[in-house]
């Protein structure tokens, strides 16, 4: 059997490195203005970075902290968890425009007749999202039963890259 050498064996044992640079190609929807992506396609040598569901901060510390009115409407929501998103991200050197994937959670509000708000949630999403703001993320939104607080309506994880 002949040994096989790899381009990268060969640099090992020559003493050279090679390092890749991060390719990140956003490919939007043909045809389509919405403001996410199609894909996001991650080449390189990169740090991917995954953030757990975050959930949204109180802002009425008066409510009852399992209403709806201890946390907001579905847009305050989503500006709330999307801002403890960035802050995660920047205490790791990481930024929104680091997004590659995303997925929401949405649960129907009871204004709504039990429907998600869709509406809300894409108002405090574009605030963070789309022309001229961060990088278009790969991204999924979905409604849910519910969510470990009866008064949240929305929980977002991401999947961030970045060159090392």
């Amino acid at each position: 059997m002949k040994p096989i050498f790899t381009l990268s064996a060969l640099a090992l044992c020559s003493g050279l490195a090679f390092s890749a640079q991060a390719e990140i190609v956003t490919h939007p929807i043909p045809n389509s203005d919405f403001p996410i992506a199609q894909a996001v396609e991650v080449t390189g040598d990169v740090t991917t970075f995954y953030v757990s569901g975050q959930v949204p901060p109180v802002i009425d510390a008066d409510a009852d902290g399992n209403s709806k009115a201890a946390f907001g409407d579905t847009r305050q929501q989503t500006i709330g968890v999307i801002e403890r998103i960035k802050t995660i991200l920047e205490a790791r050197d990481m930024a929104l425009s680091d997004v590659v994937k995303m997925q929401v959670f949405l649960v129907g509000d009871p204004e709504l007749d039990g429907k998600m708000d869709f509406s809300g949630f894409m108002e405090g999403y574009k605030e963070y999202f789309g022309q001229g703001k961060a990088g278009l993320p790969a991204r999924s939104a979905m409604q849910v039963a519910g969510l470990v607080n009866p008064g949240w309506l929305v929980e977002i994880e991401v999947t961030a890259v970045k060159d090392r």
